[in-house]
């Protein structure tokens, strides 16, 4: 059994260990598959059974010309990178790993808005700058703070991350609205379930935790951006593409909003045309939510036992 590993640096820089694999097969891992070379993707495959990939995109072209593919196993929860109905055809398994990051990701959305309401790295780096030793008060401000408690929240997506989202901003004081998922139990316990246009108009931040598909691309744009309260914050920790970020970049500079904090863009890593790095007032981290030491361990570990049930060996 081969086994083909495309790009393991993001999930194991070094702190983890591929042995899982190894005793599952004859491993190859490489660190890095450029994305958009075809033919290399094929090249690197060969003639493996399995092949692991994060990032590195698996399209019918691989797919028809590695026939030896049983297996694509996805170190991730998006299946985007697949072309899963045309493996299902040809009889290719295709698994993911829901769930492995909820409280780092759901952390990190507040994290962004607490750095946008608090600014707690502006400040730091004033008081590292000189400017409190030189200030003639006991404190001071370089931009006015914000308090969340009785602000609304509204989260498109009411999923496992979206609802543990929910229920900080509940702990912070905040109202929370979701739209986009079927109502449960559990999330009406955290929040009031509304539809899309009612939360845009009544939210003061609106984080996006909705898969990305047809009905999501670009569902931030000039017209629900519109429907939005004037000075609102988006946060976005699910996937660039949601947001037309054109449309985001003018409402940041015209000031219809007042902040975003992204974790995501549209294509990754960050081009130099980005819009969004042209808006001091748009926070940008490189899609690293989900990369606790603890997270990309449960990755690993769950990513083994999918290929093992797999197998036919993680059947107790």
């Amino acid at each position: 059994m081969k086994i083909v590993i495309l790009d393991g640096h993001t999930e194991n820089p070094g702190d983890l260990s591929w042995e899982g694999f190894a005793a599952l097969g004859e491993l190859t891992v490489y660190d890095r598959t450029p994305k958009f070379d075809t033919e290399e993707i094929i090249r690197r495959i060969g003639d493996a059974q399995i092949v692991i990939t994060n990032k590195t995109p698996v399209r019918a072209a691989v797919l028809d010309a590695c026939p030896g593919v049983k297996y694509v196993g996805l170190l991730s929860t998006g299946k985007d990178v697949c072309d899963c109905a045309y493996a299902e055809k040809k009889g290719v398994t295709v698994t993911n790993i829901p769930a492995y990051s909820t409280d780092a990701v759901a952390q990190h959305a507040i994290a962004l808005l607490l750095e946008i309401c608090s600014k707690v790295g502006v400040h730091s780096a004033a008081v590292h700058a000189g400017e409190w030793q030189r200030c003639e008060d006991f404190c001071f401000w370089e931009a006015p703070l914000m308090e969340l408690s009785g602000r609304t929240m509204g989260i498109v997506g009411f999923g496992q991350i979206g609802r543990q989202t929910g229920r900080i901003a509940k702990a912070l004081g905040m109202r929370v609205l979701a739209a986009g998922s079927r109502e449960t139990p559990e999330g009406r316990e955290i929040g009031t379930y509304t539809d899309l246009d009612t939360l845009l108009r009544q939210s003061d931040v609106v984080s996006l935790h909705c898969p990305l598909n047809d009905d999501t691309r670009k569902l931030i744009n000039r017209e629900t951006i519109g429907k939005m309260k004037d000075g609102a914050i988006l946060i976005n920790t699910g996937r660039g593409g949601l947001v037309d970020e054109k449309a985001l970049a003018q409402a940041l500079k015209s000031g219809k909003l007042y902040a975003a904090g992204v974790d995501v863009v549209s294509v990754e890593p960050i081009t130099p045309d980005n819009p969004l790095l042209a808006c001091a007032n748009c926070f940008i981290t490189p899609h690293v939510a989900w990369t606790p030491q603890t997270c990309r361990r449960r990755v690993m570990d769950i990513a083994v036992a999918n290929l093992k049930a797999y197998l036919g060996e993680g059947m107790a």
